[in-house]
C-alpha cells in the first residue's frame, strides 16, 4: 500500500512526524483543537516519558493565551496500588508536577485513580460511574508499551474489560523501574481504566516515540485484533489518531 505522511490505515488515522518534537507539538495541537472546539471537553490523560513533551507545548500554549483548562475536566488512565497520591513516583504526582500546576486547571477538576483506595472494587466502579456522569471523554491521550499494553491494559485484558486493579506483567515492571531508585521499589499492581472504558471515548489519540515501540505500533495495525495486543482493539474505534516520529515508523509500511 502507498503510505502518505497523513493517511488512514485500517480504520486508524496516522500521522507521521519528523521527529519527537515534531511528533509532540502535533499531539499537543490536537488536544488544544479539541479544547477551542469545546471548552468544557473532558480529557482522558496519560502519564510516563511519552507525553512530557506534549504537555510541555500544551502549557506554553496556554501561557500564550491559545488556550484553557478553566472549563475542562480530565481522567487519568491509571496509578499504582499502594502509592500515596503525594509519593513522587505516582501518577498524581507526575500530572500535578508537569501539567495540572501549570495551567488553570482546578485541582477539583483533576481525577486520577486513588492507589491508596481501602476498596478497590468500589472505589474502581466509583470512577467509571464519575466518568459517565461527567458526559464521558472526549479526547482520550494514549502511549502504547512494547507488548501492545494501553493504560495498563497488560496482554490478555478483554474487550469489555473496565476500570479495575490488574497485575503488573515483569516486563511492564522492568520497563519502569527506571522511575524509581530500585527494580525493588516498583509496584506491582495498579488500577487502570479497562479496554471498553478507553473505547467509550469520543475521540482517541495515540503517540508513540522511538524505535522501540515500531513493533507494537505493527501489530496493533497491521495484525489480529486479539486480546494478546491489546492497542489492538483501538481499530473498532471509528476516531482514532495515531502520532508517530519517524523512528516509531522506520519500516513499519515497507512490507504493507
Amino acid at each position: 500500500m502507498g503510505f502518505k505522511v497523513n493517511d488512514v490505515v485500517n480504520g486508524i488515522r496516522v500521522i507521521v512526524c519528523e521527529d519527537s518534537d515534531a511528533a509532540s507539538r502535533t499531539t499537543a495541537d490536537l488536544i488544544a483543537d479539541q479544547l477551542r472546539e469545546r471548552p468544557q471537553s473532558v480529557l482522558g490523560l496519560a502519564t510516563g516519558g511519552t507525553p512530557l513533551k506534549t504537555y510541555e507545548n500544551l502549557i506554553e500554549l496556554h501561557r500564550d493565551g491559545q488556550i484553557s483548562f478553566a472549563e475542562a475536566t480530565s481522567f487519568n488512565l491509571d496509578e499504582y496500588v499502594g502509592l500515596s497520591g503525594d509519593h513522587p513516583q505516582s501518577y498524581r504526582s507526575f500530572m500535578n508536577q508537569t501539567l495540572f500546576s501549570k495551567v488553570d486547571i482546578a485541582p477539583g477538576r483533576t481525577h486520577v485513580p486513588d492507589g491508596l483506595a481501602s476498596d478497590v472494587p468500589a472505589h474502581c466502579t466509583a470512577y467509571e460511574d464519575s466518568i459517565q456522569s461527567h458526559g464521558g471523554i472526549d479526547l482520550q491521550l494514549l502511549g502504547i508499551g512494547h507488548n501492545g499494553h494501553i493504560a495498563f491494559n497488560e496482554p490478555g485484558s478483554s474487550a469489555d474489560s473496565r476500570t479495575r486493579r490488574v497485575d503488573l506483567t515483569d516486563d511492564t515492571i522492568e520497563k519502569n523501574a527506571r522511575f524509581f531508585d530500585s527494580p525493588d521499589e516498583v509496584p506491582r499492581e495498579a488500577i487502570t481504566m479497562g479496554i471498553a472504558t478507553i473505547l467509550q471515548a469520543k475521540k482517541i489519540v495515540l503517540l508513540a516515540i522511538g524505535s522501540g515501540k515500531t513493533a507494537a505500533i505493527k501489530s496493533m495495525l497491521f495484525g489480529e485484533v486479539t486480546d494478546e495486543v491489546p492497542a489492538s482493539f483501538l481499530r473498532q474505534h471509528v476516531g482514532v489518531t495515531v502520532v508517530l516520529d519517524a523512528a516509531a515508523a522506520d519500516g513499519l509500511f515497507d512490507s504493507q
